[in-house]
């Protein structure tokens, strides 16, 4: 398990709480606890990967109120039902909203952890594809004009000499254009450059 990650435990019944940061901690998880959803909202952090345990039935905002709430703001955060009435339609609407998984009490905990750890690997990726995402506009903001031009045509496989036919310059001028592109975005190839522009449009 990564260090740097959150669990976040929604339950309105303080042993299942204890016990699921207990065993958070048994393994390593920092292991946040909130008795309501509402409290969750309040101390949501977006700034890590995280995953979130998450009480079906709970008094004022139930687990699929919470759901729906997230998904309406768009909050990306990988969600695990737990729910200790074998309610199959609200497990079917759980997943429909997007959980990633519905474990019934008393859960085993070797396949919570499993599924903690889906959800974690899931929350990870899309927060290094964010970050990728980030540092290309970054580092693409520094082009000018022409060389976000050429850098359009280069990552369509175009060669120098077409490109200089297109935008009416030398072949010359495109070199030294795709050798300030290169620095400037921190690649060594047309072909790393084409994997850096496709890898932040998934």
């Amino acid at each position: 398990m990564q260090p740097d990650v959150a669990v976040y435990i929604v339950d309105d019944d303080e042993a299942v709480r204890h016990s699921l940061s207990l065993l958070m901690q048994s393994v390593g998880l920092e292991a946040m606890c909130f008795a309501s959803a509402q409290a969750f909202l309040d101390g949501y952090d977006a700034s890590k990967p995280s995953c979130l345990i998450l009480d079906v039935r709970m008094p004022e905002m139930s687990g699929l109120d919470l759901q729906r709430v997230l998904n309406e703001h768009q909050i990306q955060i990988p969600v695990i039902i737990i729910t200790g009435h074998g309610d199959v339609p609200l497990a079917v609407r759980a997943m429909k909203a997007g959980a990633m998984d519905v474990l019934e009490k008393p859960f085993n905990e070797q396949a919570l952890l499993d599924a903690i750890t889906k959800a974690i690997t899931k929350s990870s990726e899309s927060f290094e594809d964010q970050n990728s995402r980030a540092k290309y506009q970054e580092r693409a903001e520094h082009l000018s004009p022409r060389e976000r031009e050429i850098m359009g045509l280069l990552i369509l496989g175009k060669g120098s000499k077409k490109i200089a036919a297109q935008l009416g310059i030398s072949p010359k001028t495109v070199d030294v254009h795709r050798i300030h592109i290169m620095e400037k975005m921190e690649v060594k190839s047309v072909v790393e450059l084409a994997r850096l522009a496709v890898s932040t449009k998934k």
